[in-house]
């Protein structure tokens, strides 16, 4: 039996899953055709984090092995949300670079959640999200660092 201390842990991490499962379903419903959430999410991390990243800074950003992030830029790049340019300091890898039309999507991607948004500022208000934003982004850096630290 657990102790009474894992039982928030696992249930704060229980709703974020849950939270991330229905956001998933909610975007992808509004993608164009042929795009994936896991489009829209090297998307947005290259417009917030690092635009010029490596395929390989990519997938350990990610999580995921370095074929599967290749195949999700090649999907990317098929769109034209993307550009591949050999890497000036390392000639043997690749940088992946937005294009105008990738920033585009980003930004259309975010239009079409806006009516989810209206639903939920009924409820949560932007001020009170804005609130919530610090505690999670810490847990978040928190848990990033102990996976790699207990891999």
């Amino acid at each position: 039996m657990p102790d009474d201390y894992t039982d928030p842990y696992f249930a704060f991490i229980y709703e974020i899953g849950i939270i991330n499962q229905i956001g998933t379903a909610f975007l992808e419903a509004r993608l164009p055709s042929g795009l994936l959430v896991s489009h829209f999410g090297v998307v947005s991390h290259l417009i917030r984090v690092s635009d010029g990243a490596t395929p390989l800074e990519l997938s350990r950003a990610f999580q995921v092995p370095k074929t599967t992030m290749t195949h999700t830029l090649a999907g990317l790049e098929k769109h034209g949300l993307v550009e591949m340019q050999a890497n000036p300091s390392d000639k043997r890898s690749k940088q992946v670079w937005l294009t105008l039309k990738g920033k585009q999507f980003q930004e259309d991607a975010l239009l079409r959640l806006a009516p989810l948004f209206a639903v939920l500022d009924e409820r949560f208000s932007s001020e009170k999200v804005a609130e919530m934003l610090p505690n999670l982004t810490e847990f978040r850096i928190l848990i990033d660092a102990l996976r790699n630290d207990m891999a």
